[in-house]
């Protein structure tokens, strides 16, 4: 008898229950040709993670469980579906269907096996509202001659002390006890959908080795792979055995770990054919040791981070139906890394850069912008402004002279924001905006300006880490024997809106090394204004920075969608109020 499990790590798309029980069945194929005697999906791969309101609809959750005991696979599979309720007033459940061939067959019938206990309502999670957590978990029992403990996502967090919620069961050590009491199991299973963030898998090995040294036996996670709007999954499926070894699946990677429960080293990774795969990633399977603890076999942290947010832009673009992106290309760094985000994401003939020159305009801007977009091979446009600007001057100017000069500085913006989504609608593409994350904190941005897009692909990086993304998108042109794309005059120039002469973003911000230092101190580190001054920084600096932050809210709630890949990024987790009288100056 073959003790070999396959985690189907796969690319879900929420809504589309049909293209995801086919996705399911063809990696359950590659299971079944490499030798599994089961395989299991990931946390609600049937109807896609996070499927938000969708759940509040009976008939679709009645349709994706129909869907999971329905799906054509050569082995038996544990698919993650939510359940219909068994009242109509009660909400559906989180659950696992065992499903797969000869389905008259009592051993092989379609039936329930799971419904998650732990439902987080913490961060970007929101569970609470939509189902109804279970009392138990769940038991596999005789499939393919495995028994098989069965959990789901945060069932298994609880036990490491991982969750930032107070639950009144464990799971994991239900199973544990169980197992004191003689239930003898091979394995114990969790299908996932943990959301990325730079230093998440550190925190998943952590888990899983605390799990499988609880239990006695080998734990394995299947974990969801690609983005869903603003949420992005890294895949890095893995299984950890009790002796604290680790097998570990690749990141951003759609295909199958096969996992072998009595000999590590015969684990192996088959990757999808799917035709949407992105060049991302590494298909190199990893293992660790008992000493090692994930973080000195971790790929280059911006490596990562240049993998995830294209990931994210491509597969926003794919779900949605979207096939080409529009940009304005200043010369600055935010719209060339953005500009090499979008040409990974979409491939560079679908991607069309806009240099729109002003009167303020630097020739080495309007050289910087040519220089990307002909290093990406880019679809080119110079549209200057300069008379745009002008006609608009002359029929308002009596009010921009009578008020800030803030207005006067916006209205080449907004002009900006008016050429991209033009094209962006006569094409029928998407225009993205550039901003990064340090400005949209201090509202270093325009509404209608340069906020304007349907996604913002480095809205959750912040300034310094953009840098960085440059000279990683630099390093693989080169590995390509292709010319860098973001040039030293644009990596090495003074940062600057180009909106009045000599303006540099230091007129009004702090250095951004500083400014990252205190943004990233508060918004992920929870730091008070006094604890981040403690730190070396000038108070009266933290003050103007934290006040600018909760001054200009009301622009995030304006902006479009950016791929998280913080700890706290601005969107689901981040809850501040819109009309609040907080003022850091009195607290």
């Amino acid at each position: 008898m073959t003790r070999t499990i396959a985690l189907l790590q796969g690319d879900s798309t929420v809504g589309d229950l049909i293209g995801n029980a086919l996705r399911l069945e063809s990696l359950a194929a590659l299971a079944a040709t490499n030798g599994a005697a089961l395989a299991l999906s990931t946390e609600l791969a049937i109807c896609g993670y996070p499927p938000r309101d969708l759940l509040l609809q009976p008939e679709f959750v009645n349709k994706a469980q129909d869907q999971a005991c329905q799906l054509n696979v050569q082995i038996p599979v544990l698919v993650g579906t939510p359940l219909a309720p068994e009242h109509t007033k009660q909400l559906p459940s989180n659950g696992v269907v065992r499903c797969g061939p000869n389905t008259a067959s009592s051993d092989h019938g379609n039936r329930v096996v799971a419904r998650k206990q732990l439902l987080p309502t913490y961060d970007v999670f929101d569970e609470a509202r939509y189902f109804k957590a279970d009392n138990r978990p769940g038991i596999a029992r005789t499939i393919a001659g495995l028994d098989l403990g069965v959990t789901v996502c945060e069932d298994a967090w609880q036990v490491a002390g991982m969750t930032p919620s107070s639950y009144a069961a464990d799971p994991i050590e239900s199973l544990a006890e169980w197992g004191r009491q003689g239930v003898k199991l091979d394995a114990t299973v969790n299908l996932s959908a943990s959301p990325y963030h730079a230093d998440k898998l550190v925190a998943r090995i952590h888990v899983c080795r605390t799990a499988a040294a609880v239990l006695g036996h080998p734990f394995l996670m299947a974990n969801q792979v690609g983005g869903n709007d603003d949420l992005l999954f890294d895949g890095n499926s893995l299984v950890a055995w009790p002796d604290g070894r680790v097998v570990i699946a690749p990141a951003w990677k759609e295909g199958v770990l096969m996992v072998h429960l009595d000999d590590p080293e015969a684990c192996v990774w088959v990757a999808s054919t799917s035709t949407d795969a992105l060049d991302v990633g590494s298909d190199v399977l990893r293992t660790l040791s008992a000493e090692e603890d994930g973080k000195e076999h971790e790929r280059d942290v911006l490596d990562d981070l240049a993998d995830a947010v294209v990931t994210g832009l491509s597969d926003y673009c794919r779900k949605s139906g979207i096939k080409s992106i529009v940009l304005g290309l200043s010369g600055g760094i935010d719209s060339a890394v953005a500009a090499c985000v979008a040409a990974a994401a979409v491939g560079p003939t679908n991607v069309t850069g806009i240099a729109m020159p002003s009167r303020h305009s630097s020739q080495h801007s309007i050289d910087d912008a040519a220089y990307t977009a002909a290093s990406l091979g880019l679809v080119f446009e110079t549209i200057p402004i300069d008379s745009m600007h002008g006609s608009v001057e002359g029929a308002i100017g009596e009010m921009l002279n009578a008020g800030a000069s803030v207005a006067g500085e916006n209205l080449q913006a907004r002009l900006r924001g008016l050429v991209v989504m033009a094209h962006a609608n006569a094409q029928g593409s998407m225009a993205i905006a550039t901003g990064n994350k340090s400005e949209l904190a201090q509202g270093y941005c325009t509404l209608y300006g340069d906020m304007a897009g349907g996604y913002t692909p480095l809205g959750d990086l912040y300034k310094m880490q953009v840098y960085g993304l440059a000279e990683v998108f630099n390093q693989r042109a080169l590995e390509h024997q292709l010319p860098p794309p973001v040039n030293a005059s644009t990596r090495t120039k003074p940062p600057s809106a180009e909106l009045a002469p000599d303006q540099i973003d230091e007129d009004s911000l702090p250095p951004y090394p500083e400014l990252d230092a205190i943004l990233l101190a508060h918004i992920e580190g929870g730091m008070d204004g006094a604890s981040i001054a403690a730190q070396g920084h000038d108070s009266a600096v933290v003050l103007d920075v934290l006040t600018r932050l909760e001054r200009n809210e009301h622009k995030r709630w304006q902006m479009s969608p950016a791929p998280r890949v913080s700890s706290r990024a601005f969107g689901q987790g981040w809850r501040r109020p819109l009309a609040s009288r907080h003022d850091w100056r009195r607290s």
